[in-house]
């Protein structure tokens, strides 16, 4: 056979066998696990190998542990640089933040963190599925739950139903301040709305955060963020952005469970401006942990939340990528939390791939650049304590840093950042219990644990200041 011809039968050969593939759009993706989707996203990014995440478990003989030593935490101590361009031009003036770096920023999380919002999300009608009156901590409040049903006429095979539950004062004087919280969607006097009892439960100083609000005037939503977005990998082709993607898998630039979380409190925030007993303009948002992440989120990238509650956020929250300090980078981007950020992120723990070798380094943003998004909106960065359940995982001191780094943006927004003008690559936390609550960005560490309410006496008390409205007492 003449080698032309062979060449040419060799080619028909390799047509016919790659045509008779199924493509991706043909495989029901439907079901995947977590292994599966997430496999599939380290395949079409070129990675052969990931770097594993710390160990966790505080034994110092663990195989890859999670370093909790400062001489070693800072191996990239300084961060990139905020008020400076992407083209060198240095931001002086509040219109040079808001006109350039800004976009840029925000550009960068979307493209390599958090993902993209697609252009055309589907609209969210909101229903009142259950009505009463009731009581919180011995406050008469009015309690509404909600299902926010979102347009799935483009794809029936996909339901997504919000869960939001709406309390409010039953006897203000006008339109109240309401603080939107991740969580369970539950009315006054549900049995998950009760907190805890037992042996095991955690002992509170404080009442719970839903009467602490009431009783200062205040009104709260509880969004289940999990009814707008799984909180798997698995769930990644169902939910909001497995409707938006018609039941197949993400792109690497598409929009993680963090950001599918922000754009659900904002449709929370669209149903909430239609409530007369609502003052639109101060609904704050608020979380803890993995919430605490999306809490910042919202807070940084929707802007009609007025304040927020960030509560020990971490890795992925407040605490720097850059540090070497408990939970790093590769925790992100394993099968257990990769869900959470756009598949672009995964190239950040690759140690083989087609692009090399990446590390957290290699990012374009840190952590101080989602707080500054933020500015000059009031923003208070809250974390509990290791001997109370507040893990040194966490990084309370890196996520210091990063608030002294951010405040550089509210004070060129013209508002008081967190009052400490040490450099941030030396700054050191304050002690527990001393709240920097003076400025726009405000910073507390409590001495309790893997929670907010602790807290939540002080921030309802500088929310009083910074937004101009009075406490009520009970």
């Amino acid at each position: 056979m003449k080698k032309h011809a062979f060449i040419a039968l060799y080619a028909a050969v390799l047509t016919t066998t790659f045509s008779a593939l199924p493509t991706l759009a043909q495989i029901d993706t439907s079901n995947w696990t977590r292994e599966q989707d997430h496999q599939h996203m380290l395949q079409t990014l070129g990675i052969s190998k990931l770097r594993p995440g710390r160990d966790g478990s505080g034994k110092p003989d663990a195989p890859n542990a999670a370093n909790t030593d400062e001489a070693l935490a800072n191996p990239y101590p300084d961060y990139p640089t905020l008020l400076v361009s992407n083209s060198g031009q240095r931001i002086t003036t509040a219109a040079q933040w808001q006109q350039l770096r800004r976009p840029e920023i925000v550009a960068a999380f979307e493209n390599e963190v958090l993902g993209k919002v697609p252009t055309e999300v589907p609209t969210v009608t909101w229903a009142v599925v259950e009505e009463s009156g009731s009581t919180v901590g011995g406050s008469a409040v009015h309690a509404r739950k909600l299902v926010g049903h979102v347009d799935n006429s483009s794809y029936p095979a996909l339901t997504v139903d919000i869960q939001m539950t709406v309390v409010t004062p039953a006897n203000s004087n006008g339109p109240v301040p309401v603080l939107m919280m991740f969580g369970r969607s539950v009315l006054p006097g549900a049995a998950s709305a009760t907190p805890p009892t037992g042996t095991n439960a955690p002992t509170f100083n404080v009442p719970p955060s839903t009467e602490q609000l009431i009783a200062a005037g205040w009104g709260y939503a509880l969004l289940d963020p999990t009814s707008v977005q799984a909180d798997n990998g698995a769930g990644l082709t169902k939910g909001i952005i497995g409707l938006v993607n018609r039941g197949q898998p993400r792109q690497p630039s598409d929009w993680g469970a963090l950001r599918a979380w922000a754009w659900g409190a904002a449709r929370g925030l669209d149903y909430l401006r239609t409530l007369s007993e609502v003052d639109s303009n101060k609904v704050g948002i608020e979380g803890v942990s993995r919430y605490g992440k999306a809490a910042l989120v919202t807070h940084a990238l929707e802007s009609g939340f007025s304040i927020a509650l960030i509560g020990s956020s971490g890795e992925g929250g407040v605490s720097p990528y850059r540090r070497n300090f408990g939970e790093s980078v590769e925790n992100l981007t394993g099968t257990g939390e990769y869900h959470w950020m756009a598949g672009n992120f995964l190239r950040y723990g690759a140690d083989e791939s087609r692009a090399g070798r990446q590390d957290a380094n290699n990012l374009p943003i840190d952590s101080h650049m989602l707080i500054a998004l933020c500015a000059p909106k009031p923003t208070f960065i809250s974390y509990g304590i290791p001997d109370k359940g507040d893990a040194l995982w966490l990084d309370q001191q890196g996520s210091y840093m990063a608030t002294v780094a951010a405040s550089s943006v509210f004070e060129l927004l013209g508002v008081k950042g967190v009052g400490d003008n040490t450099p941030y690559q030396q700054a050191v936390k304050p002690a527990v219990n001393v709240g920097l609550l003076d400025g726009q960005l405000a910073w507390r560490q409590h001495d309790g644990g893997h929670e907010d309410r602790t807290n939540m006496p002080y921030f309802i008390a500088w929310a009083h200041g910074v937004l101009g409205f009075g406490i009520r007492q009970r």
